[in-house]
């Protein structure tokens, strides 16, 4: 039985063009994830899920496998990451061997931490009744404060209850950190979903969390980077 890592890393990027293989820091956005992945030491491989050739030969040059290319019905911007990694597992256990738990990493999770993996696979180890395990971080604001602005121009309360309550008060509220997801094998091949209580979170601190979706995310992104691991 196998445990393994699957990167999934598409090439058709729009937000930021060629997201996973654009230099971050130094290296290729996908290397910081490979890297991660076999630093943790809990793999038995590390494979990329790819559609693109280049994504594909510079994952290689950092020792990730990618034995095969992505079918296109899983390489459009519709395509959800559960059945990606699914896809992923059916063919492994084809062509190489029984899996018994995989990991889904994120191709762009420069801050993954070798630390919080081996955690999260304690976790699975430990817990019969874990089916996932995955990075959440907690929300810098109480979320039970929340506004929005209305379609007339003016604030509202989501929970207008909550107004005259202090912050400390109120339920802490965490948010998926975006970097992994471990889980059994029989719970990616149902593609269950992960946040339900079945799941265990690996809590991760908040500098060590941050969405890259825009150019400005990434150039924050490297300034958090350069302060976190210099």
């Amino acid at each position: 039985m196998s445990t393994i890592a699957i990167i999934p890393a598409r090439g058709g990027s729009t937000r930021i063009p060629r997201k996973n293989i654009r230099p971050f820091c130094g290296k290729p956005m996908i290397a910081r994830s490979i890297e991660a992945a076999f630093e943790s030491g809990v793999f038995d491989a590390v494979v990329v899920s790819t559609d693109d050739k280049e994504i594909a030969s510079i994952a290689e040059s950092f020792g990730a496998q990618v034995p095969f290319l992505r079918p296109a019905e899983l390489s459009n911007d519709h395509a959800a990451t559960l059945p990606v990694i699914a896809h992923s597992i059916r063919w492994w256990e084809q062509n190489r061997a029984s899996v018994e738990f995989a990991c889904c990493i994120y191709a762009t999770a420069p801050f993954l931490r070798a630390e919080f993996l081996r955690e999260g696979f304690q976790i699975l180890k430990e817990k019969p009744d874990a089916e996932f395990a995955f990075s959440v971080t907690s929300y810098a604001f109480p979320i039970f404060r929340a506004i929005r602005v209305a379609e007339n121009g003016r604030v509202e309360m989501f929970w207008p209850e909550n107004q005259m309550k202090r912050s400390q008060d109120l339920p802490e509220a965490w948010h998926d950190a975006g970097q992994f997801y471990w889980g059994r094998k029989s719970a990616f091949l149902e593609t269950k979903g992960v946040f339900t209580a079945e799941s265990y979170p690996v809590i991760l601190p908040r500098h060590l969390v941050q969405d890259i979706d825009t150019p400005e995310d990434w150039e924050r992104a490297e300034r958090m980077f350069a302060a976190a691991f210099a």
